[in-house]
């Protein structure tokens, strides 16, 4: 093989970017890590998944069927990416980059082995490594012993700083702006994917407004209407919205891999008796569930109150999932902070510095009075004595009878 095809290479192309959090904020994230792999006996870790790659470095990957990692230990944090990336992951990373090439095979394990010389046990993700990437660890990596990390850099995630409650609050106001966006756009005769576009332009433009070097990328807009609302995580369609209809507005600014989130239930022009009677009930739902969230609340216990206000109404039958969950760098095709969920099986107590929302969300089937999905959704911060709400969209049939 000619000399001139190289293996790997470290593509310092520019200046690291502009990015929301300090290098002090970075640095505090990797040195509780570094703590954590002390405790544990671990020499070094190997992320994989978006989330992780993205909160320890800064950098967000587009994976299109190659792989990514970052190896951190006692004194380096190295992201490991693709050629056809150029140099942006070196100007995104907090730390070093390294960069392999597809002139040969099992490049990017090349690269892995350089980064763990002397290690006898690395941390991974088990809930993010698949199988073949298993096996094909441990081919690159003999006799290193594999433990798990996922569970400890989530819990670390779930707690949040300064600097993410800051650019949290400012996905907040995004979302108030495509809500804002939604509220125009709805009228009788209009497509869902109309009102979809004119949300997601709008939260694009103002995030493009608001930081002096971002990447515009994955912010998007759910609108459902009619059927189609029965899902939280239903597709936009091209259905045609008509008079009467319940609609569902969902807002998902993504900026620098932090997800926000505004849902509301809405309808169009009227409602109907019947799905007047039940969302009064989902935001009665609403607003309890946002008074039970403060700090020492088991997530289990906020579950079973709001069950009970839906048990007294004969509706329990048609909740459709949890109250609740965590917020952070996540996104609908990655990361989640599943031990922080507003749902009977998970017993977590809340903590300051957490961001969780409230959405609670009932589905009637077609046929029954008042058909339909409803759901709102509030963003809060736990603080040390109760819980900030940071949506400030309003809720309800004062505010959402559009046309």
């Amino acid at each position: 093989m000619s000399n001139d095809l190289i293996r790997t290479t470290r593509w310092h192309n520019g200046e690291k970017a502009w990015s929301p959090f300090s290098s002090a904020e970075m640095t505090r994230r990797k040195t509780d890590l570094r703590a954590t792999l002390a405790r544990r006996d671990i020499d070094a870790g190997l992320f994989t998944s978006y989330h992780n790659i993205c909160y320890y470095s800064g950098f967000l990957y587009c994976q299109f069927g190659r792989r990514y990692g970052l190896v951190v230990d006692q004194d380096d944090a190295t992201t490991i990416s693709a050629g056809i990336d150029g140099g942006q992951p070196w100007r995104r990373s907090h730390g070093d980059a390294i960069t392999y090439t597809d002139w040969q095979r099992d490049n990017y394990f090349f690269a892995l082995q350089g980064l763990t010389k002397g290690v006898k046990r690395l941390g991974i993700e088990f809930d993010h490594v698949s199988l073949e990437l298993r096996g094909l660890l441990a081919e690159a990596l003999p006799g290193v012993e594999f433990v798990d990390i996922a569970a400890d850099a989530m819990t670390a995630r779930t707690i949040k700083s300064a600097e993410e409650h800051a650019l949290i609050r400012e996905g907040a106001r995004i979302c108030d702006i495509g809500g804002a966006a939604v509220a125009t756009a709805i009228r009788p005769g209009v497509a869902e994917h109309e009102v979809a576009i004119a949300s997601t332009n709008a939260m694009i433009r103002e995030i493009a407004r608001s930081f002096p070097q971002v990447e515009l990328m994955d912010t998007w807009t759910w609108f459902q209407s009619g059927i189609n609302t029965d899902g939280a995580h239903n597709p936009v369609t091209n259905r045609i919205v008509e008079a009467g209809d319940i609609l569902s507005l969902n807002c998902f600014p993504m900026i620098f891999g932090y997800y926000t989130a505004l849902e509301r239930t809405m309808f169009c022009g009227h409602v109907p008796d019947a799905h007047l009677k039940l969302w009064e009930i989902n935001c009665e739902v609403h607003r309890r569930g946002q008074e039970l969230i403060r700090p020492g609340a088991r997530c289990c216990d906020i579950a079973a109150e709001l069950n009970e206000i839906y048990r007294s109404h004969d509706l329990l039958r048609y909740r459709s999932f949890g109250y609740g969950h965590s917020f952070g760098v996540l996104c609908h095709y990655y990361g989640r902070e599943a031990s922080v969920e507003l749902r009977e099986d998970v017993d977590t107590v809340l903590q300051p510095g957490m961001v969780v929302s409230m959405e609670p969300m009932i589905m009637i089937p077609e046929g029954e009075p008042g058909a339909g999905g409803y759901r709102e959704h509030d963003i809060l911060i736990v603080t040390e004595n109760g819980a900030e709400n940071i949506t400030g969209f309003p809720y309800g049939p004062k505010h959402n009878v559009i046309g």
